[in-house]
């Protein structure tokens, strides 16, 4: 039996009315994925625009109805700019939307959004503290979380017990863990009181809990670990855990800029159709590979005041 497809749209209407925007573009803004993984995900006939598969070069406007591994999306006017926020995640707190075991999640503080959702760009630990970028802007978090951007994070971290400068070499050098080997592109001391001594370290990548696993290969304990810094965004030190601000337009678009991707000029969305189930959700919120990157010089402009 053939495939119903979508005919692609390539040219600006003639009558004046909306041409709409590419598919895969009005996916990736609203964080379902990559441009190119979702060219893909297109070409596999896994997307469906008014109820037929869609195929690549497919436009959708306003009104059009996408669904996507179970899921379905109304594609809706944007009616407010990309906004971008900085978390100062406490203790206790997951950055999941929702979790069996009933622990609090970092998106249970955040301003509700009618036609939009909040992204993480990244994650941190029920153990970690500080730093959490969450946006709206989904082409943004998906490139400031994929290792090609080579956006670098910075981390306090209070160890217990003394650390000599070979062992600090060596965690400079690399070491292997068992998801192949890692390292601080930087390390440096940062005072002590008593027996627990205060670190900044660097990491290029965002495996899970690498830090601490770093610090484990030299059998030494991270006591605390706060997120201080991702890329050029800074933890402002006035903000309190459990508080977030919003970065200036400006900003936002200087990330964008940082990560090599134009400013916004979409003017629609996609707004959730019913309720998601998890298990479809699992298959498109799939997480890129990572891969070892070199350190490279990024500009800050959010705040230059480090805390702890």
């Amino acid at each position: 039996m053939n495939k119903q497809t979508s005919k692609p749209d390539n040219t600006t209407a003639d009558d004046g009315s909306d041409p709409g925007e590419r598919l895969q573009k009005v996916m990736a803004n609203a964080g379902l994925g990559s441009r190119r993984g979702l060219d893909k995900e297109i070409d596999a006939g896994k997307v469906q625009v008014n109820g037929k598969i869609a195929v690549l070069g497919a436009k959708v406007k306003v009104g059009d109805k996408i669904t996507f591994y179970e899921n379905d999306w109304e594609v809706a006017a944007q009616s407010a700019p990309e906004r971008t926020l900085i978390y100062n995640k406490p203790l206790g707190e997951i950055t999941s939307r929702s979790d069996p075991q009933g622990r609090p999640t970092v998106f249970e503080r955040l301003p509700k959004l009618e036609t939009a959702r909040w992204i993480a760009v990244g994650r941190l630990d029920i153990n970690t503290t500080g730093l959490l970028l969450l946006t709206t802007d989904g082409e943004l978090a998906h490139k400031m979380m994929h290792p090609s951007s080579n956006i670098d994070r910075e981390y306090a971290c209070r160890i217990h017990g003394e650390v000599s400068d070979e062992v600090m070499q060596k965690l400079r050098d690399g070491v292997e863990l068992d998801d192949g080997p890692a390292r601080f592109t930087d390390i440096q001391r940062a005072g002590h009181s008593g027996e627990n001594f205060w670190f900044h370290v660097v990491v290029m990548e965002g495996r899970n809990r690498e830090v601490r696993r770093l610090w484990a290969s030299q059998d030494l304990e991270v006591s605390r670990l706060k997120r201080v810094r991702y890329g050029p965004v800074f933890l402002p030190s006035k903000l309190k855990r459990g508080m977030f601000t919003d970065i200036t337009l400006r900003d936002h678009n200087l990330l964008r800029e940082e990560v090599k991707i134009p400013a916004r000029a979409h003017s629609i969305t996609l707004k959730p159709i019913g309720t998601h189930s998890q298990a479809a959700k699992a298959k498109w919120q799939k997480r890129p590979q990572k891969k070892k990157s070199s350190q490279r010089p990024q500009r800050r402009f959010v705040s230059r005041n480090k805390s702890r």
